[in-house]
């Protein structure tokens, strides 16, 4: 497989000796001429993030900022904290726009005071609203929503949504007291729908493993970052569609933003053959398969899950959205289109539409 070592000169506004030390990685990716890369349509990321500014929380008062976690983050390239930078880095990577969550915000999700998770959502939402703005049919945030008041929480999604903001962004792993398979979250469950906008669960965020930044370290560190991550996302989208909310709300959506998809087809399979050996004996509050409610309410993100896009000649292609996870250490850029091409080869233009365009569209109803 051809490897492409991801050049940290490319992007925008980036100093010599930042590019010297900027840490990348070598992709994989089909072998292409210019020629070839120019004529792929531009694509839709629904999973990049920006970088908050230091200074966005001294805005909290003293004793909020006290409540804040302390989370190292790596260097990023300037496009995450300059929108118009971002808009040049788009331009050399062929991305047409992207879907914006944050950065040291997903560590928010973890943070018990709930006046502080309230505060500093808000401080957000504005502050990406703001950056938005230099491209607003280029560049989407999504809001933060806090739930441990769920009205309140509403209220945020909704004031969101009036500034162009898109779906609503909640922890993916909730404070134990309060499951997804509770009543707690049906206001914003039905708000959503009518909103017909998704709610969105992002990889490491709630009351996960990650919660306190503390970092383990050796084997554990690779049992977290795959046996235990993908545990979260499998027990999320359990709770979701066993817990009957699609059927109550027929319009609800929800996004799995960054877990990947190769491990969907086989627990959907599983799901289905357990639903249909158990709903006869025992009381379950859902009636349709739950890969037939997977199908119709819920979408994954693939950034380089070279056996989940194996499955998209029979399964996956109205639900699955590529993401590029830019500024982060996995990103694409700037060889996006090679490594899309090395994973989506052989697939016709309409699937790969789809998959990398159409499908964000029409979810997010996207206005380009």
């Amino acid at each position: 497989m051809p490897e492409i070592v991801a050049e940290a000169v490319k992007f925008a506004g980036i100093s010599e000796e930042s590019a010297r030390t900027f840490p990348r990685r070598t992709l994989i990716g089909a072998q292409m001429d210019e020629a070839q890369i120019a004529a792929m349509p531009r694509m839709i990321s629904t999973d990049a993030h920006v970088m908050e500014p230091d200074e966005l929380w001294t805005e909290l008062p003293k004793r909020l900022q006290d409540n804040l976690p302390k989370v190292p983050f790596r260097n990023s390239p300037p496009g995450a904290t300059d929108p118009h930078l971002r808009l040049q880095d788009q331009e050399t990577d062929g991305v047409e726009a992207e879907i914006l969550f944050p950065n040291y915000g997903m560590a928010l999700f973890g943070v018990e005071d709930v006046e502080t998770q309230q505060e500093s959502f808000r401080l957000y939402n504005d502050w990406v609203h703001g950056f938005c703005q230099a491209d607003p049919k280029r560049l989407y945030g999504v809001p933060c929503v806090s739930v441990y008041d769920i009205k309140a929480g509403v209220k945020e999604m909704q004031r969101g949504h009036l500034m162009g903001l898109k779906g609503a962004m909640l922890w993916q792993v909730p404070d134990p007291r309060l499951p997804f398979t509770s009543d707690h979250y049906e206001p914003l469950w039905a708000a959503c729908a009518e909103a017909g906008q998704p709610v969105i669960c992002h990889i490491l965020t709630g009351h996960s493993y990650t919660k306190g930044g503390v970092r383990a370290v050796g084997v554990e560190r690779i049992r977290n970052a795959v046996n235990r991550k993908q545990d979260d996302s499998a027990n999320t989208l359990f709770d979701f569609i066993f817990s009957g909310a699609f059927d109550r709300h027929p319009n609800l959506k929800l996004l799995l933003a960054e877990s990947e998809i190769g491990w969907l087809p086989f627990l959907l399979q599983q799901w289905d053959y357990y639903f249909e050996r158990f709903r006869g004996s025992d009381p379950l509050p859902i009636k349709r398969r739950p890969s037939e409610i997977f199908a119709e309410h819920v979408f994954g993100t693939f950034l380089e899950d070279y056996v989940g896009t194996r499955a998209f000649p029979w399964w996956g292609d109205k639900n699955c959205m590529w993401s590029n996870d830019y500024p982060h250490f996995n990103m694409t850029f700037p060889h996006s289109r090679e490594v899309v091409e090395h994973h989506l080869a052989g697939l016709d233009e309409e699937k790969r539409r789809r998959l990398t365009r159409d499908n964000a569209i029409q979810l997010f109803n996207l206005k380009l």
